[in-house]
């Protein structure tokens, strides 16, 4: 059975754990408060959830899913994330958490930030621009109108059929936008940023993305 690394395990982390648990996955939750802060989470997640510490999460992961805050990029564990595609959700909320000037420039992503920490990892932006509680509870199968689709990007083509597969099991059409940095096209200000929308819809929201679009708080 696939095993899912997941560093942080907040709204987000949780989500996507339970989301991938209905799908037949394994998952391995971790953030820094340590495996006994996640006692409860396990008892609602059930048997196929476990808890561990970010570097025990990474290494036992077949890939990898880090929800953190974008602060605390440099506290991913680098070494066991090595050749594994690494599925980044963080945004950049400038008001709450500080500016980074290389994202207000246009010289790099969130996620770029995420695979410059990591560079022999496979960096893919996913699950990045759809609320948490949505994760595991708006999925629906193909064809049905209620579908949504996501948006993923990343410079890997097989780490970005990877993801693709896996919003198909969680019940989501995906659109693969380009490399990394495209990503911003998604952000938080952007029209496509937690929007009910279907393929069509999520395509042009995409195309019509505006670089400087101010970020919501």
């Amino acid at each position: 059975m696939t095993t899912i690394g997941i560093i942080g395990s907040g709204h987000v982390g949780q989500n996507i754990a339970k989301a991938a648990i209905a799908n037949g996955y394994d998952v391995v939750l971790s953030n820094n408060q340590g495996p006994g802060s996640l006692a409860g989470v396990l008892k609602e997640l059930g048997p196929h959830a476990s808890a561990a510490t970010p570097a025990e999460a990474a290494a036992r992961g077949d890939f990898a899913v880090v929800a953190i805050p974008i602060t605390a990029i440099d506290q991913v564990p680098v070494e066991p994330l090595e050749g594994k595609v690494v599925i980044s959700t963080i945004n950049y909320f400038p008001d709450r958490l500080g500016h980074v000037p290389e994202i207000d420039n246009g010289s790099t992503t969130a996620p770029g930030l995420l695979q410059a920490h990591l560079p022999k990892s496979r960096v893919v932006r996913a699950f990045s621009m759809i609320d948490a509680a949505d994760m595991s509870a708006d999925g629906h199968p193909e064809g049905d109108p209620k579908r949504r689709a996501l948006a993923l990007s990343g410079d890997d083509t097989e780490a970005k059929a990877l993801v693709a597969h896996l919003y198909n099991q969680f019940g989501f059409d995906a659109l693969d936008i380009g490399g990394l940095d495209e990503s911003w096209r998604v952000d938080a200000g952007q029209k496509a940023f937690v929007t009910h929308q279907d393929l069509a819809q999520l395509k042009e929201n995409v195309a019509n993305a505006k670089r400087n679009s101010k970020p919501r708080t």
